[in-house]
């Protein structure tokens, strides 16, 4: 189940198919113990191992356990370049004389293939052990050469998967920097607008309100204007931060426009709407900002909307009313809140 702060927060990384991905990600180790259990039964033998170099390390049983033993035995054979199969190591004149067949656990037949990846080296063996002799016909090597291509396939499907995985982090990266504004690193206009009718229409649902809060730094222009753009992004930078410690962690934040900020607040009411963008408020002008060495006061204008005063109203025309309420504060004089109220002849916005 998403959480509202997984929804609301640009840090937080797009889903993609959940089965699709376990399949991906399940250990290269279970993939290949599957054919491994699928050789002990096709050649009825003690033990069916694959090996990479330093098998007994991946089994971590210690010297002493059978398994452990076997790894080693393995690991003490170099890396064939062709099938190897030896039905009696007592009679061996390599093996005869190997500790593990001489003395416990007393390794009798031994078969190893080579194992290739996709440039056709020799990366790892497919090794077949017993412990009594055992004839080996040209129908078991055709078969143990099959296993052993089995387990080449899993090789270049584990690198296939690899690169997927990959292209699937890409993907989630690109498509979350799409929608996040690069300097602020707030949700961007295409972003929040798409947050609005999401978490809108989870409030139909939940027969809860919504409200928006459209907010606006009054000094931006002048900031900008004297100082450059790079310190008023600053000054941005600094607001958003503001503007974060005064909402929920799971309220939208976005950059509306160049100097806009739109809040998504579902859940709160008008009333709590109001609250919010004062709190804003307080919280922009009690902390005026140093630009060049100079101390500068800083007030934002905020408008708000609710769905719990506009019910059954489309999201573009939210934002219309919300935009209208905060140009209405601009036009009282700055550092207001106003609210969005609807339609009566000749009755103002409200505001406070």
């Amino acid at each position: 189940m998403t959480t509202y702060q997984e929804r609301s927060n640009p840090s937080t990384l797009f889903p993609v198919n959940a089965g699709f991905e376990g399949a991906l990600s399940e250990k290269y180790e279970i993939r290949i113990g599957r054919i491994e259990r699928l050789g002990i039964h096709l050649f009825n033998v003690a033990n069916c191992l694959v090996s990479f170099g330093n098998l007994s390390a991946r089994f971590d049983r210690g010297e002493n356990s059978v398994v452990g033993l076997e790894a080693l035995f393995c690991d003490s054979q170099s890396f064939p370049a062709e099938i190897k199969v030896v039905c009696d190591t007592g009679l061996d004149a390599e093996l005869a004389a190997h500790k593990l067949v001489v003395g416990d656990p007393n390794i009798r037949f031994y078969a190893t293939h080579p194992i290739m990846d996709s440039a056709r080296n020799i990366v790892g063996s497919l090794n077949l052990i017993d412990y009594q002799a055992r004839k080996f016909s040209d129908e078991h090597r055709l078969l143990l050469a099959d296993l052993a291509v089995m387990v080449e396939r899993e090789l270049i499907l584990s690198s296939m998967q690899k690169m997927q995985l990959e292209l699937i982090k890409q993907n989630r990266n690109l498509k979350r920097e799409s929608l996040i504004d690069p300097i602020l690193g707030t949700w961007n206009k295409t972003a929040i607008i798409r947050s609005l009718r999401i978490e809108m229409d989870r409030c139909i649902k939940a027969e809860k309100p919504m409200s928006l809060l459209f907010a606006s730094l009054d000094q931006i222009g002048a900031i900008r204007d004297a100082h450059g753009i790079a310190a008023s992004d600053m000054v941005l930078v600094k607001i958003v931060s503001r503007l974060r410690s005064c909402i929920r962690p799971f309220d939208a934040l976005g950059r509306f426009g160049s100097d806009i900020f739109l809040m998504v607040l579902p859940g709160a009411s008008n009333l709590v709407a109001t609250a919010v963008a004062e709190r804003i408020r307080l919280a922009v002008m009690s902390h005026p900002d140093t630009i060049d060495e100079r101390s500068v006061e800083l007030t934002i204008s905020a408008g708000i909307i609710s769905t719990d005063t506009f019910p059954d109203i489309e999201p573009e025309v939210l934002i219309t009313h919300a935009e209208k309420a905060l140009l209405s504060a601009k036009n009282a004089g700055n550092n207001r809140v106003v609210q969005a109220v609807p339609e009566v002849p000749e009755q103002p916005d409200i505001i406070i």
